[in-house]
């Protein structure tokens, strides 16, 4: 069976190839990246792949079996570049798609949840098998922040009390390798976060606890924190989106309690501390 892996180079790709080549031969793994040279040290075969140009999808697929789409990154796009894999996909004979929504993207207050709804019933219209990992947010999302932080003295956000039930990068590609790798999972949808929850307040508590030093949690109104972001170099589309998320998450966007993926990888999910001493170590 051979397995293509869209975004391979992409944070989460490279992370999904690593471990998926410790279950499955690496002659059975594409990479599927914009630039095949760009993926030499995957240590796989690459093909050139472009979720926004059709005529390379066709060639890229042939011959893959099952097929892992990570979302395109390219927000307000995501819908037809999705729709043309998920074509290309059926025209070339692919058993199975597994795909990687957004957490609770049914009912989620996020603005990213319609495109990847789009996607999930584009999916399932198709007549193809299918997996949808509805994935919670990656704590990287806010650990990327952590020496910001420790040079401002406080995390800033709008999240309020909001709790986060975030998982590792590493936790969810294990998860896409499970599936990938196993049977059992044909049309399921899984609600993918970490086992607890936390809110910036206890992000903030914990990075202090680990540094010695006195780190807050700002909490600002929704305008006000995407100025903040915004002074700080992030285009101001960004900015208000990020912010925007974070009023999410103090709506319980990002919360879950299900534990379902800690039960498909076998596994507890990496703990907040875990995460905030490899951000340390990397800052």
């Amino acid at each position: 069976m051979t397995i293509a892996i869209t975004g391979a180079t992409g944070q989460l790709g490279r992370i999904v190839i690593d471990k998926l080549k410790q279950k499955v031969a690496a002659s059975d793994i594409v990479a599927l990246v914009r630039t095949p040279e760009k993926a030499q040290s995957l240590g796989v075969s690459a093909r050139a792949a472009d979720y926004a140009q059709p005529d390379t999808l066709d060639a890229a697929l042939a011959g893959i079996d099952s097929l892992l789409l990570i979302s395109s990154s390219e927000v307000g796009q995501r819908t037809v570049q999705h729709a043309n894999v998920i074509a290309a996909a059926k025209k070339a004979g692919v058993k199975h798609i597994v795909y990687t929504s957004l957490l609770h993207a049914d009912v989620s207050p996020l603005n990213l949840a319609g495109e990847h709804m789009a996607t999930e019933t584009a999916i399932k219209a198709s007549g193809l098998s299918y997996t949808i990992m509805r994935n919670g947010w990656y704590t990287e999302n806010y650990t990327g922040s952590v020496g910001a932080a420790l040079a401002n003295g406080a995390f800033m956000g709008s999240a309020g009390e909001g709790r986060i039930s975030s998982a590792s990068r590493e936790d969810f590609a294990e998860a896409a390798v499970a599936i990938l790798s196993s049977a059992g999972h044909v049309n399921v949808t899984y609600e993918l976060a970490g086992d607890t929850a936390w809110t910036l307040k206890d992000l903030a508590d914990e990075v202090s606890r680990q540094t010695g030093k006195d780190i807050a949690y700002h909490n600002l109104p929704e305008a006000e924190y995407a100025a903040a972001l915004h002074s700080f170099g992030l285009p101001a589309g960004l900015a208000d989106a990020i912010a925007s998320w974070d009023v999410g998450a103090s709506q319980g966007a990002l919360f879950d309690a299900g534990c379902e993926l800690s039960r498909l990888i076998g596994r507890p999910t990496t703990p907040l501390a875990t995460s905030v001493e490899q951000a340390l170590k990397a800052s």
